[in-house]
């Protein structure tokens, strides 16, 4: 019911606003109640245009419906109009979905966006930002500039152990195959010391250890 509602909430708002205004017109003093519909449709629309359905679209990714996650975020139809915060999980979430369909491209520039709607009330999406910059330029093979941008991310700060330790492994990676393993030893150490929740990154610690122990 809720997918439905955020689906059509324009809809649902304008239907309040016309209902306050039957009321007000044909209602004797419906203006006294007409006020209250009035007041909850345009609530509605300035919500849906500054904050939007973020919080539902959170909700459906943590649950693991990607696809209704999808329609929800093409619904968003004037993103721009989002306040900053907002608009910047907007871009980053788009940019999840694009990297998920190996869509690079369209990932690299919504992460951009997303960089250039940075928010101080999120200051760690910045890093993550970078982080996944990293790994789209490591996919297309520019180890220089997923070095910059990985090295950035650290800087910047992550927001846990799991993706510190993404950061950690790439740049390990990165510095073995430019044959400079006293380095990549030393991320492969702090990889190490992170405490990993994801099982996909806890494989991919095992493996790289085993292939640095006889580097």
């Amino acid at each position: 019911m809720r997918k439905y509602y955020v689906l059509y909430r324009f809809y649902v708002a304008f239907a309040l606003i016309a209902v306050g205004i039957l009321i007000h017109l044909t209602v004797h003093k419906g203006w006294q109640w007409s006020w209250i519909f009035y007041t909850l449709g345009l609530g509605t629309i300035l919500w849906d245009i500054f904050i939007g359905p973020m919080m539902y679209l959170q909700k459906l990714v943590t649950d693991g419906d990607v696809d209704g996650a999808k329609d929800i975020l093409n619904s968003i139809k004037f993103p721009n109009l989002l306040i900053k915060p907002v608009r910047q999980g907007y871009y980053m979430l788009k940019s999840n979905f694009d990297m998920a369909n190996q869509n690079l491209d369209d990932a690299e520039a919504n992460i951009r966006k997303s960089l250039a709607n940075k928010s101080s009330l999120v200051p760690q999406q910045e890093g993550v930002s970078y982080l996944q910059l990293g790994t789209i330029a490591m996919q297309k093979g520019d180890s220089k500039e997923a070095l910059k941008n990985l090295k950035i991310a650290i800087q910047k700060g992550l927001p846990d152990d799991d993706n510190k330790a993404t950061a950690y492994l790439q740049l390990c990676s990165l510095y073995a195959q430019r044959r400079e393993i006293k380095v990549a030893k030393e991320y492969l150490r702090r990889a190490n010391n992170c405490k990993i929740k994801n099982d996909e990154i806890k494989q991919q610690l095992r493996e790289i250890n085993k292939q640095m122990a006889r580097a």
